[in-house]
C-alpha cells in the first residue's frame, strides 16, 4: 500500500494511493487511518514529503563499494550520525545550494520510516515497527564534510533530505534496485542486498543505543558513485518497488 502526504486547496491531508487517485484518510499515518469518501485525481494534487520526523538517523559507510570509493574501511559497526528535521523537502520541491559550500553531493537512500516507539529490539522484530519505505537523497556539503570531521553542519542545511513520493508499507527492503539519475545519466546503480548491514539490523542495532518514535525516519546509507550536483541540475533517486523521487537544484537567493 502507497501512503503519502499531500496538498490540496491548500491544506495538508494523508491519503492512500489507489490508481491514479488518492482517497483521503483521517487519522495519521503513524497512529490510525479511517477511509474516507473523499478522492482526487493524482495529477491535481501536490505532493509532500511522506513524513515529518522530529529526528533523522542516517547510517554511514554502509555499502562496501563506496567505502572502497572514498578509501575507507568498511566499518565493524554501523556508523550513525544524524541531520537535522528541518532538512527534508518533498517531491518536485528545490534543492537549495548554499553558499557555504563549493561542492553539492548527491547521497540515492533507502528510507525507513518508523511506525511506533522502538526500544532494544532484535533483528528479527524489527519489520513489526516499521510502518514503509521512501526514497531519500542525503545531500552534503561535501567540502564541509571533510574540512569539519564531523557531518552534522555538512548534513542539515535547508533541503538538504528530499524525500518522496510516498511510504511503501509492503516491500520486502533487503534486496531492491536502488538507482540514481543526474540530468538523465545513471550514476549510482545498486541492490540494497550489497549494504554491510541490512535495514532490520541498522534498526535493531539503533534502538540498542536510543529509542526510535513513531514518524522518526533512518536512512540506510548511499551506494557507490555519489557525485556533485550543480544549480540547474535534476536528480531522480529510483527504487524498486517505491518509485522515482524528483528534484531540481536552484541557486541560493
Amino acid at each position: 500500500m502507497r501512503c503519502v502526504r499531500f496538498e490540496v486547496n491548500n491544506r495538508a491531508k494523508i491519503g492512500i494511493i489507489e490508481g491514479e487517485k488518492v482517497r483521503t484518510v483521517y487519522g495519521s499515518l503513524d497512529t490510525f487511518w479511517q477511509l474516507t469518501d473523499e478522492v482526487f485525481p493524482l495529477s491535481h494534487v501536490k505532493l509532500l514529503a511522506p513524513c515529518v520526523p522530529k529526528q533523522i538517523i542516517c547510517v554511514g559507510l554502509n555499502y562496501r563499494e563506496h567505502a572502497k570509493e572514498i578509501n575507507m574501511e568498511v566499518p565493524a559497526e554501523p556508523i550513525l550520525f544524524t541531520k537535522a528535521a528541518h532538512t527534508v523537502i518533498g517531491p518536485d520541491a528545490a534543492i537549495i545550494y548554499p553558499p557555504q559550500t563549493k561542492k553539492l553531493f548527491y547521497e540515492a537512500e533507502l528510507g525507513i520510516v518508523i511506525k511506533k516507539k522502538m526500544k532494544d529490539v532484535t533483528p528479527e522484530e524489527a519489520h513489526k515497527y516499521i510502518l514503509g519505505y521512501t526514497c531519500a537523497n542525503d545531500v552534503t556539503a561535501r567540502d564541509l564534510q571533510l574540512k569539519e570531521g564531523q557531518w552534522l553542519r555538512s548534513k542539515s542545511f535547508d533541503t538538504f533530505c528530499p524525500l518522496g513520493p510516498w511510504l511503501e508499507t509492503q516491500l520486502n527492503p533487503e534486496d531492491l534496485s536502488i538507482k540514481l539519475y543526474l540530468n538523465g545519466e545513471l550514476k549510482q546503480d545498486a541492490r540494497t542486498s550489497d549494504m554491510v548491514y541490512n535495514p532490520y539490523e541498522i534498526l535493531s542495532y539503533i534502538s540498542q543505543s536510543m529509542t526510535l518514535d513513531a514518524g522518526d525516519l533512518v536512512l540506510t546509507g548511499t551506494p557507490f558513485g555519489n557525485g556533485e550536483m550543480q544549480v540547474g541540475d535534476e536528480v531522480v533517486v529510483d527504487i524498486e518497488g517505491i518509485g522515482k523521487l524528483r528534484n531540481t537544484v536552484a541557486a541560493h537567493k
